[in-house]
């Protein structure tokens, strides 16, 4: 079985404000920075990845799928979630199977989160 790796980074970058003193005065000045991976930004990255390799359009995708094209963009970006009963179209329009699509998704988050780990451990 072949896993497709995303060829961009899945992680999104969150900022944390700094917190107010009980008298409402701001704290730390400096923003922390967080990186988080979201499992529908894998997601959308593997299906994405899966139906470029199988060389079809995400107009041909979303036909066979019976979901709207914008829909389907958007969940390829990882901007909305699928629903279990949308990610199973989607799957049978790409010929795979769910698990497939799961067993990859799972890989990427273990590489995303190996990699942010080691550039996050500070060297001494």
């Amino acid at each position: 079985m072949k896993t497709t790796v995303a060829d961009k980074p899945l992680m999104h970058t969150i900022k944390i404000s700094p917190g107010l003193s009980s008298s409402g005065e701001v704290g730390a000045v400096s923003l922390a920075v967080q990186p988080r991976i979201l499992f529908r930004v894998v997601l959308g990255a593997v299906l994405r990845a899966r139906r470029q390799e199988s060389g079809r359009t995400l107009r041909e995708v979303s036909r066979e799928a019976q979901v709207s094209l914008g829909y389907l963009s958007e969940i390829e970006r990882g901007q909305k979630e699928a629903s279990s009963e949308l990610l199973a179209a989607v799957c049978r329009a790409l010929g795979l199977s769910q698990s497939e699509i799961f067993s990859d998704v799972v890989t990427q988050m273990a590489l995303s989160e190996m990699a942010s780990a080691f550039v996050s451990v500070p060297s001494n």
